[in-house]
């Protein structure tokens, strides 16, 4: 089981830092990047689970990922070093994860989940940011995705709240109202 306030609290220190440099946005794209990196291969992963292998291997291992990802935000490189020093590297993805949301929420932005039957034209999901922003009082960052299961419309997701304007749901309501008669 993962301690959230163990992310919580190196997550925060590390925005802190960042936000003195102004680099918070930098630090989330590359704590991202060196996550997805893990995520995408199963030895990395294997490094970051197995307690078969020792600090001093889980530190190339990370070394070798910063040099590979290039320029790495002093501040990202110090807080992985640390996070194996202290044989927290397990928490890696919890930080970034948690990092991202308070980074957000220091910057005034809402992510949310856009799905849709088919691809979105780019002008159509530009429009659906905005109305997004207007209801949310925000500024919306978009991911998209497709399900042809919708039939049609779109349905998106902005923190917990669900705007669904998909054909299945309006079929399905449909369906609800007809069997109550």
């Amino acid at each position: 089981m993962v301690n959230v306030s163990i992310a919580r609290r190196y997550a925060r220190a590390l925005l802190d830092v960042a936000a003195e440099g102004q680099r918070t946005d930098a630090v989330a794209e590359q704590l991202t990047s060196f996550v997805a990196a893990f995520e995408k291969s199963p030895e990395l992963t294997d490094v970051l689970l197995n307690p078969a292998y020792t600090r001093a291997q889980r530190a190339q291992v990370v070394e070798a990922m910063l040099k590979m990802m290039g320029n790495v935000e002093p501040v990202l490189a110090n807080t992985l070093r640390l996070l194996v020093e202290r044989s927290r590297l397990i928490y890696v993805p919890d930080i970034a994860r948690v990092y991202r949301d308070m980074a957000d929420a220091r910057a005034g932005r809402a992510r949310g989940v856009v799905t849709s039957a088919v691809p979105m034209a780019p002008e159509a999901l530009q429009e659906l940011a905005r109305n997004l922003q207007q209801l949310t009082q925000r500024n919306v960052v978009l991911e998209t995705r497709v399900d042809p299961s919708l039939l049609g419309g779109v349905s998106a997701q902005v923190g917990s709240v669900l705007y669904d304007g998909s054909v299945r749901t309006q079929l399905e309501q449909m369906r609800r109202a007809l069997k109550q008669q």
